[in-house]
Formats: C-alpha cells, structure tokens, sequence
C-alpha cells in the first residue's frame, strides 16, 4: 500500500459583531423566534436595495490586518447565484475576483513548533438564512440569519493532519474573539467552517482531487471529520478506484462522510459584480484606525508574559486564551505586582466561577479585591487557606478583603511558643514519618506541614510552622 499525504485547506466563516446585519438595519442578534429578524432586503423583495454597513466594513479590516493581509483600497462587491430554500434572492452578495485584502498568515503553536500557515484572502459576504427539517414533519426556512455580516478566512493548503487543522482554527478564533470582532461561538454558528481535504503519494508536489466538507462547527468534529474522509480517499484509492470532486458533510453518529452534491466550480455560480452596490473603498484613514485597535495579539502577549514575567507556559497559554482574563490578568497585576502569584490565583480561584458568553466574560470578584486580598497573604496577616474562605465571602458583593478579614477575625498564628507544642504532638504521633525526614526524605515535611494547617484550620504561618519542624526533627 502507498503511503500517503494529507493536504487541507479551511475556509472559515466568522460573524462580524455589528449589531445590524450587512446590509440593511435587522438586528443580528441570536433569536429563537423563526423569521423574526428580517426586511424587504432579507427576504429579497422586488425593488430592495442593499446599503453597506460601515461598521462591518471596519471589523473586517481589523481582522485583515491582523492576520498580516494586504488592504486594497478598492474592492468588488459580486453575486454569487445559485438556488437553494435558504437564499430567498437566488444570489448571494459576496466578494470574488477583487476582495478587500489578501495574502496573510496566522502562526499556530503546535506541540513542539510554529507552524506558519497561508491565508489567501479575507472578503466580505452575506450569511445565507438556515433550514430546519423535521418541524411537524415538514421543512421550513428561518431567514434571522439571512444578511448577517460575515468574514470568509480562505486558508492557503497548508495544514497536513487534522491535528494541525484544529490548532489553526483555535488560533485563528482566538485572534479575532482577541480583537473584538467575532465572539467564537461555534454553537450559535458565528464561527464554523469548511475543510478542504486531499491525498497524495508523500514526496509528490502535485495536489490531488479535494473533497470539501461543509460547515463543522466544533473542533472535535473538524478532527473527527478530517480523519474520517482521508480513511475514505485512502481506502477508495487502494483499491483502485477514483477522487471525485464533491461535497461532503460528516455524520457525527456514524463517524463517516456522506455526499451532499458534486462540487461546483467557480464558474457554475455565475459571478458578476453586484449592481446595486458600488465599489468598496477603503482608505489609508480607516486601515490606520483599524490597525490601531488590533492591539496585543494572543500570540504576542502570551510570549511576552513567558519572557517578561516569566510565567509558566501553562499560566500564560490559559490567561491569554480570552481577552477578558488577560484584562483582569493586568489590572490585578497593576496593584499587586507579583506575576506568578497573581497568575495562580486566578487561574486556580477566580476562573473556577467565571462566566464567559462570547468576548464577554463575568467574574465574582474584582482586580481590586484579587490584588488587596493577595496583599493580605503577602504580608502575613492571613493565610492561603484563609485567603480562600475570604474569596467566597467577597463573591457578588465589593466588599473589601480587609473588611472581611477583621470581621471574620481571621489571622495567622505566628506565635511559635502557641505551635511548638502541636508540632512535637504530630512528630511523637507520626514517628515514621519523622525518621523518614531524618533519613533525607525532605518531601515528608509536606505532610506534617500539612497535619499543622489542618489542626489549625489553616491559620498557621506555614513557613513559621516549617523552621519549627525542622529544628524539633532535626
């Protein structure tokens, strides 16, 4: 049997945050009420006409420029036709043979490398509405999403497993959820997209015949699907037979690939340039405003705390991973300028109540109260254990941790006369584990250290508890 290639391209889809869809003033929200959303411009009715939405227009240019494309100052606007239920115009309003920009790149963090991956282009175009089968056993058509502004993220042929496949899409959503101009959410479909995938003898440069695979919408179906269709074409070109070009949807229950239709070539939509609308142009003016609100990029940041603050790369991957934890991240760090500690806490503390919707995300406590609460460990005057108990009493409220602590009555024994005598207790209580400190096993020091706090209710100072440990064993 040969061995084989695997060649993907994705072309990913992401919905712009703007309020009202591309071209008309609906409301993008996401609705439950079927049909709810929509105009004369979204249904298609005779004699409606499109007007850009400006706001659209600025998102896809920040999401451009940070994926390193070129702006061009003038663009197209062309029809793409075709008839399906969902499309009630016939055509969809996309971008063709003059997009917006084009040649970028997006570096994915893979487990032992960066991966450089191409991008061809990023255009602008109108979402197409959504058909729901099995409703009192008819189909039906819900337009809400009809119009909604999205961004298509043409992926270069780079990636070879669909393990890279997966860590391109999650580096690339978190770019563009970074820059505030997609929330991510894979389950209302603001950010799905669709994987082009080959094989090839390895060593030969020539693509084989793609098969796409429409709209995934989760990373574990993307892997999921990648490798279920290379099985397909590797199993198909064994024994003998062909690739033909088509569409294919995965089927999660089954775990394999179906043919939804052969594929269309470009040609076969019928691309002209849209008459009601006029030539986009995009001036110097708006790609500086643009490139000034890409800021700090995930990627960016996250390498600068490992080299600045000399977080552990774990620490820096799961704060840099949305921008609202990098935010509280920073803030906290602004009054309390101890990175790993900080960096610990709330990963290990603050994120375990965390709400996050989107780009949004919601805390219990504050910065503020994280910051004067770690103060208070810092300098003694309470313990870690009790930092915790404080931490739940703040949540939902802006109590200070000071106040909490004094009305608590919350305070660290650092008295060693009051702990000396607990501690040899423990030491005549446990005498193996003392003669095993004695033998040099330093790392039982843990458990007695451990016995105190517990005896203690974690009042003890543990570093005082540790000096009296060792000289009473010692």
């Amino acid at each position: 049997m040969t061995e084989y290639e695997t060649v993907i391209g994705l072309e990913v889809h992401a919905q712009l945050l703007t309020r009202s869809k591309l071209f008309c003033a609906c409301s993008t929200r996401f609705d439950l009420t079927p049909n709810k959303n929509v105009c004369p411009v979204c249904l298609g009715l005779p004699g409606s006409l499109p007007v850009i939405n400006q706001q659209a227009v600025g998102y896809a240019v920040r999401a451009a420029l940070a994926l390193g494309c070129t702006i061009h100052e003038k663009s197209i606007f062309a029809r793409k036709n075709y008839f399906y239920p969902d499309l009630p115009k016939g055509y969809q309003i996309s971008q063709y043979e003059e997009p917006f920009s084009s040649r970028g790149h997006l570096d994915v963090e893979l487990e032992n490398r960066i991966k450089r991956v191409g991008i061809t282009r990023v255009h602008m175009e109108e979402d197409a509405g959504k058909n729901l089968h099995g409703i009192g056993g008819d189909s039906v058509v819900d337009l809400n999403r009809a119009g909604i502004p999205l961004i298509e993220i043409v992926g270069d042929p780079d990636l070879r497993s669909s393990t890279e496949a997966a860590a391109y899409l999650r580096a690339l959503r978190d770019v563009l959820v970074f820059i505030g101009v997609n929330d991510g959410n894979l389950e209302e479909g603001s950010f799905r997209c669709d994987a082009n995938v080959s094989i090839r003898p390895t060593g030969a440069t020539e693509f084989g015949t793609r098969c796409e695979l429409k709209n995934l919408n989760s990373f574990r179906f993307v892997q999921r699907a990648i490798d279920a269709e290379v099985a397909r074409q590797v199993a198909l070109v064994d024994s003998g037979g062909r690739v033909d070009q088509e569409t294919r949807a995965f089927d999660p229950d089954t775990g394999l690939t179906r043919t939804l239709r052969s594929k269309e070539h470009a040609h076969d939509y019928r691309y002209f340039p849209e008459p009601d609308l006029p030539p986009l142009t995009i001036d110097s003016a708006l790609q500086a405003r643009e490139q000034g609100n890409v800021g700090e990029l995930p990627a960016t940041l996250k390498k600068r705390w490992l080299e600045e603050l000399k977080l552990p790369p774990q620490a820096a991957l799961s704060l840099s991973s949305h921008p609202a934890y990098a935010r509280f991240f920073q803030q906290t760090l602004e009054r309390f300028n101890h990175p790993v500690k900080v960096a610990n806490w709330i990963l290990t503390e603050v994120l375990r109540s965390a709400r996050v919707h989107g780009i949004k995300a919601e805390f219990a406590v504050t910065p503020e109260q994280v910051a004067e609460l770690l103060e208070l460990v810092e300098k003694g005057e309470i313990s870690g254990k009790q930092a915790k108990e404080v931490q739940t009493a703040l949540e939902g409220t802006d109590r200070s941790p000071r106040a909490v602590v004094e009305e608590r009555g919350l305070k660290v024994v650092s008295d060693a006369s009051a702990l000396e005598p607990l501690c040899r207790q423990l030491i005549e209580q446990y005498p193996k584990q003392a003669e095993s400190i004695r033998g040099g096993k330093k790392g039982v020091m843990g458990f007695f250290v451990g016995q105190v706090m517990k005896q203690t209710g974690g009042s003890a100072d543990p570093k005082l508890v540790s000096e009296l440990l060792e000289k009473l064993i010692g």
